[in-house]
């Protein structure tokens, strides 16, 4: 088996990531962890965050991989240089590149963050972004509803819809011009955040960005996979209930994805 890119997330937000990646690079095999049962991480500590997180690393561990893609963004602001120190494969986050797009877009310095209870908590966009340019207005929002609304498959509901109003509301007196989704789930949602937040902002994904990231170093390092080794054949395994990820990544991918179910208590 060649060695495969490993991407994990809480659940179906890091497939926006795991998209990018096939579309910039149509070659390289995936293998993707989704932990359904235990998402949404957003809300747990920092403890069980690192727990669940390293689970899904060591069952990724038992695959060849060249690269793991932390398509997760609570998980990434709390540990990503913990598992860099960990492991002797590249690491790869979905903060800084979010961070890179956002600076190279906003026109008047006013950028909102938009995460997970843990995203937001940790303040690691926050961090970046003035790291490179002080003077920024930055406001952050936790929007804890929406994975949920994600999972759910109800991401063009008129819930949803309703949700996202008045989750953002906080954000509309702020003169943002971009909007930074800092969470892999979000994207779903893209389209009814942008009617929310108006034409004037722009959505920053961190996921063509990361995917850039993936191919900047496959091809500095020459470990693209050989375009002659036949089909790719990526796969996709989740801790709970298959079928709504099944079906949510057939939307998302335009094509019918095989989802494979691990229950924990049968991981060694």
């Amino acid at each position: 088996m060649e060695p495969a890119i490993g991407m994990m997330d809480s659940g179906v937000g890091g497939l926006t990531v795991a998209k990018a990646i096939m579309c910039q690079m149509p070659h390289e095999p995936i293998i993707y962890f989704g932990d359904t049962a235990r998402c949404p991480y957003g809300p747990r500590s920092p403890e069980e965050i690192r727990q669940f997180a390293w689970e899904v690393i060591r069952f990724l561990q038992q695959f060849p991989l060249k690269m793991l893609v932390i398509a997760c963004n609570t998980v990434t602001a709390t540990m990503l240089d913990e598992v860099r120190q960990a492991l002797p494969i590249p690491v790869i986050g979905v903060i800084s590149p979010g961070v890179r797009a956002a600076l190279r877009q906003t026109k008047n310095g006013r950028i909102g963050v938009i995460g997970t209870q843990g995203t937001i908590r940790s303040r690691a966009y926050e961090r970046q972004l003035r790291q490179q340019n002080p003077d920024l207005h930055i406001v952050s929002l936790a929007c804890p509803s929406f994975v949920p609304l994600v999972e759910q498959g109800h991401f063009r509901t008129p819930e949803a819809e309703q949700v996202v109003k008045q989750s953002l509301r906080p954000l509309l007196d702020e003169q943002l011009d971009t909007l930074i989704l800092g969470c892999t789930h979000y994207p779903l949602l893209a389209p009814v955040i942008q009617r929310v937040m108006g034409d004037g902002v722009t959505l920053i994904s961190s996921a063509a960005e990361t995917a850039k990231e993936v191919y900047d170093y496959l091809q500095r390092h020459r470990l693209f996979h050989p375009r002659t080794a036949g089909p790719v054949t990526h796969r996709m395994f989740v801790s709970g209930d298959p079928e709504q990820f099944r079906r949510i990544a057939a939307e998302w991918f335009g094509r019918p994805c095989p989802v494979t179910s691990i229950q924990w208590s049968q991981v060694s």
